[in-house]
């Protein structure tokens, strides 16, 4: 090993990254549109105090809590005249609390669960599920529906809400930081709202109305970490649950998703490499469900519905990548299905959205965003480029049939609304503050060429004003498995790594699915080492360019990412300085992933080894092996490990970060 090579080993959770469990919080990879909820930001006035009245410490940061806030005031710089001097004794953080408490502040605030449904907006407002009318969601008057500490969990958040069609129910899922294991409550909507029943361990869920207008609920349960089974329940002077559907095959997974109209609730069987979808009539639940096509192997397929035709996204016939189809609803079968629209090369389907006259599909293209829009009425195609910085999209539910909404979002930028107007046939942004990351940093597009000549993308941030990045700290980020993409949401923590000087690199590897099915395929199993040639090649790429040098290249991964970044130590060492490892285990990770250990262990022999013919002041590599209780594999990141793998990376490097740990206390305000 390499002399200034040193590895962080970071493994946080209990959970072993399951492929049924993995997929479930974003069960179609390459189409999510099973998600109706969604993240979105509001700009809202507010004094700090109100975030800001405990004060949290650094120790304390771990809370991992599903809404961010972080002031837009913070993002710019910070105009020294006028302030009041403060004490000398007073501490970094209580200096920047008094700062924010003297003036009202702008509030970025990321709501994850948030429902419309008739004239009710549905919410997470501190500890409670609560609800308010459409034009008074932004006040504080609210009725609250069920206080979620009655289910006497740590720190409990809403995941999911499902509000049933007459507004006689509500269904929340719930769950908390260090479990990925939910329960889902049921609410009865009235003058004293009620808590009607809870399930435990359910995964999806939605809600039909029979014949009789009585509201069914269908959930999936999870058992061991896989969803194998489905329940239909009613509530009231009707009340029943019973087993609806057991898959019997372990490798496929259930999941549940209500097509856009509510025509149909669809029963999703699938693995990562087949797939089978059922309808359920969305009029007549009770009656016996229709299978669309039966599972064939290497065949996947998504449906939605419109005037009694289904959209199927597949990736049948050739060339193997995603395509559209449709056929009549009461002829399902794959032999009916006609080819409606087929996507360019090395694109990506990220979504899909169903309106009344238009069908619109959200692209990934050679590392690039789009928004094609195609109307059904004369299938007509509408292609829209999207703004070089944005990086992935936020989906929004939506229920108006003149306009689609969406947000646009980068690691170093919070996201941005942006509406698709159908009768103008225009894209319109949201206007108001811009953002000053857009003058102070730059985002570039680049390509490495890997050994077998493939092109392999990357994404790159860096401050616009930076003078000779060859000396700036590089942190590259690598994925390349299950066809996922890298995640390119915004994290504060990488804003102030940018704003402190860092290059960030996003490598964009085979194995990952940034350029469709085929990049997928290209990197998996005996091919898996085409992606370790990928990130090599994207590396020396950097450095060839002039981005950081071998002694400030930080490298960092998560799950399964970590077998790229691992045998990168393995096989070329002297490329980095630094790495960041996260993997998850489950409480008997010694009997079941002891591989983690092995492999820390060896690298420790191997450093004794090579120690020894090393000449004095030799600097041994770190090798830290950092296992925490709790946690799971796919709630967002805690503060205290934001703070820790900074920590980590900085003392590396051997750079000063007193100013990168005064900015975190700015943007990690709960």
């Amino acid at each position: 090993m390499q002399q200034k090579t040193k590895l962080f080993l970071q493994v946080l959770k209990y959970s072993i990254p399951h492929l049924g469990k993995c997929m479930q919080k974003q069960p179609l990879n390459h189409c999510n549109f099973a998600d109706h909820y969604y993240n979105r930001i509001k700009l809202k006035k507010y004094h700090l105090t109100k975030y800001l009245q405990n004060k949290p410490k650094i120790s304390e940061l771990a809370r991992n809590i599903p809404s961010r806030s972080f002031s837009c005031k913070d993002l710019q710089p910070v105009k020294q005249e006028n302030e009041k001097p403060l004490p000398e004794n007073m501490d970094a953080f209580e200096k920047v609390r008094a700062r924010l408490e003297t003036q009202p502040q702008e509030e970025y605030e990321i709501i994850n669960v948030e429902v419309k449904h008739g004239g009710f907006v549905y919410y997470q407002e501190g500890c409670c599920l609560v609800r308010s009318k459409d034009e008074e969601a932004d006040n504080d008057n609210y009725e609250v529906l069920f206080n979620l500490e009655e289910l006497k969990l740590d720190q409990p958040f809403i995941d999911c809400i499902r509000v049933a069609p007459d507004e006689k129910y509500v269904a929340a899922k719930i769950r908390t930081e260090d479990s990925e294991a939910s329960t889902c409550v049921v609410i009865k909507l009235s003058d004293q709202p009620v808590m009607e029943a809870s399930f435990p361990n359910v995964s999806s869920f939605e809600w039909v109305k029979d014949e009789e207008d009585e509201d069914v609920l269908f959930y999936t349960f999870q058992r061991n970490l896989r969803c194998n089974d489905v329940y239909r329940a009613t509530f009231g002077d009707n009340k029943r649950n019973e087993r609806f559907y057991t898959e019997k095959d372990p490798s496929y997974f259930v999941f549940l998703y209500l097509t856009k109209d509510s025509r149909f609730l669809t029963m999703n069987i699938m693995n990562k490499m087949t797939s089978e979808v059922w309808l359920i009539d969305g009029l007549s639940p009770w009656d016996p469900p229709v299978l669309i096509q039966k599972r064939i192997h290497g065949v996947l397929y998504y449906v939605e519905h419109r005037d009694d035709e289904l959209y199927i996204l597949t990736n049948v016939g050739e060339p193997t990548e995603f395509k559209l189809m449709r056929t009549a609803a009461d002829t399902p079968a794959i032999m009916n299905w006609d080819l409606f629209f087929t996507m360019k090369r090395n694109t990506k389907v990220i979504d899909l959205d169903m309106f009344k006259d238009h069908c619109v599909l959200f692209l990934k293209h050679s590392n690039l965003l789009y928004v094609n829009v195609i109307g059904l009425a004369d299938d007509s195609v509408r292609s829209l480029k999207l703004p070089p910085w944005a990086c992935g999209f936020i989906m929004d539910t939506n229920s108006d049939p003149k306009n689609c909404p969406f947000q646009l979002c980068s690691p170093i930028r919070p996201p941005k609304y942006y509406t698709y107007k159908f009768a103008e046939g225009k894209l319109f942004e949201e206007t108001g503050h811009e953002d000053p990351i857009t003058k102070t940093s730059r985002v570039l597009r680049l390509e490495a060429k890997s050994k077998d000549g493939k092109l392999v993308p990357m994404t790159i941030f860096h401050k616009t004003d930076s003078e000779d990045l060859q000396k700036k700290p590089l942190l590259v980020h690598v994925y390349g498995a299950y066809g996922m993409d890298l995640k390119m949401n915004f994290r504060p923590e990488r804003r102030v790594l940018v704003d402190d000087g860092w290059i960030l690199a996003y490598c964009h590897v085979r194995g990952g699915g940034e350029l469709g099915l085929q990049w997928h395929a290209d990197g998996r199993l005996t091919k898996k080492l085409n992606g370790l040639a990928d990130l090599e090649a994207c590396i020396k790429t950097l450095h060839g360019q002039g981005f950081s040098q071998p002694s400030l290249t930080t490298l960092t991964a998560f799950s399964a990412g970590g077998v790229l970044a691992g045998a990168l130590c393995n096989s070329n060492p002297q490329l980095l300085r630094a790495v960041t490892l996260e993997a998850a285990l489950r409480k008997t990770f010694l009997r079941w992933c002891s591989g983690i250990v092995s492999y820390t262990e060896k690298l420790k022999e191997a450093i004794m080894e090579h120690t020894k013919g090393t000449g004095e002041g030799y600097q041994a590599p770190n090798i830290i092996l950092d296992i925490q209780p709790g946690g799971n594999h796919v709630i967002e990141d805690s503060h205290k490990k934001i703070t820790a793998q900074i920590k980590f990376l900085y003392e590396e490097l051997g750079l000063d970060s007193t100013s990168v740990f005064e900015d975190l206390k700015k943007y990690l305000k709960f």
